[in-house]
């Protein structure tokens, strides 16, 4: 197992023994659950395969499905892809459910019905919203990634190249191809060693992270040209509508990359992004790290990470943008939160 340095934290009940790696969870384990949050990223998608191809690899014996929403196309070459269910139906209660990159149940979807009447259940996360809500924890809001914990947790004599391409799409989606400041000299080291297990980590990077369709270059055009600067140019906002994702012929999935895009803006402290949805907007946020934009997607019921995080809002857009401002204004110097 490699060493943990974080400064954070590896949690359980009263009563539990502290989880140091995944076999020793999966000792006398006959079925288990993996399910990660809404709406699947890449870390979410990278991690869980990680978890369900080590298992399915290892331990032929224990039954073990895959609950995810539909996941972005330029996932589906990951190995046994095609064997996430996508629709939650009624289940015998499984021996283990394994939780990961999700902050609570709410964020687990339909598959939160599996995770309240599994036998036992296991958290695998970095969020900093994350309250240790299963029977044992495995939460470091320092880490790169879920994908790095879970790399932690697994044999590493037992990753097949598979698991390593999995794992390492993890980090890279949710580093920013190692830019943000989560990435650590632990990350790189990691990601080393799965460059060492045969992975074509160039390839993964080009096809999963840079390559865009024509369709999402478009909506990305749009979202830039109709942005708006706010609080004295110290945050980027934009929206993209029902209507116009329809015009341009994208899917939420395809706007992946936008609220990333809006960041970099040269002298913002923050960007806000919005597109919306049936019951109202997914709000996505990313700051340059003046500003702790967890704390404000959790005045609003949401959460993530000091530096991305994300909520769902109701209301009309303009609405949900003022609230918004509003808390990121106390975070601000007073002559910036007074304009």
């Amino acid at each position: 197992m490699s060493q943990k340095t974080y400064r954070s934290r590896a949690t359980t009940r009263p009563g539990d023994k502290k989880m140091k790696d995944l076999d020793s969870q999966l000792q006398g384990v006959q079925t288990a659950a993996i399910a990660g949050h809404v709406r699947p990223d890449g870390d979410c998608v990278g991690s869980c395969l990680a978890t369900y191809n080590y298992i399915k690899d290892n331990y032929p014996q224990i039954q073990v499905d895959l609950y995810l929403e539909p996941i972005p196309n330029i996932f589906k070459f990951l190995k046994r892809s095609e064997e996430i269910i996508h629709e939650c139906t009624e289940h015998e209660p499984y021996d283990l459910f394994i939780a990961q990159d999700c902050g609570d149940t709410g964020r687990l979807g339909e598959a939160a019905q599996y995770f309240t009447a599994a036998k036992k259940t296991i958290c695998i996360d970095h969020h900093i919203s994350n309250q240790s809500f299963a029977d044992e924890n495995y939460i470091f809001p320092h880490a790169s990634s879920a994908s790095e914990l879970v790399f932690e947790l697994l044999d590493e004599k037992k990753i097949s190249r598979e698991i390593a391409e999995c794992i390492y799409v993890g980090i890279i989606h949710d580093t920013g191809v190692f830019q943000y400041s989560s990435t650590s000299a632990k990350t790189m080291n990691v990601a080393g060693r799965l460059m060492n297990m045969g992975i074509d980590f160039t390839e993964i990077v080009d096809k999963t992270f840079y390559t865009k369709t024509y369709q999402q270059n478009r909506i990305m055009g749009q979202a830039l040209v109709q942005s708006r600067l706010e609080l004295g140019g110290a945050v980027i906002t934009s929206v993209v509508t029902k209507e116009q994702m329809e015009e341009f012929e994208v899917l939420p999935k395809h706007l992946d990359g936008i609220v990333s895009q809006l960041r970099v803006t040269k002298d913002v402290e923050a960007a806000v992004f919005l597109y919306e949805t049936e019951d109202g907007y997914k709000v996505s946020m990313r700051s340059n790290g003046g500003m702790d934009v967890a704390r404000v997607a959790m005045e609003y019921g949401g959460g993530g990470h000091i530096r991305a995080a994300g909520v769902s809002m109701e209301g009309n857009a303009d609405e949900i943008i003022e609230k918004i401002l509003e808390e990121m204004k106390k975070q601000l110097p007073s002559d910036v939160s007074e304009i």
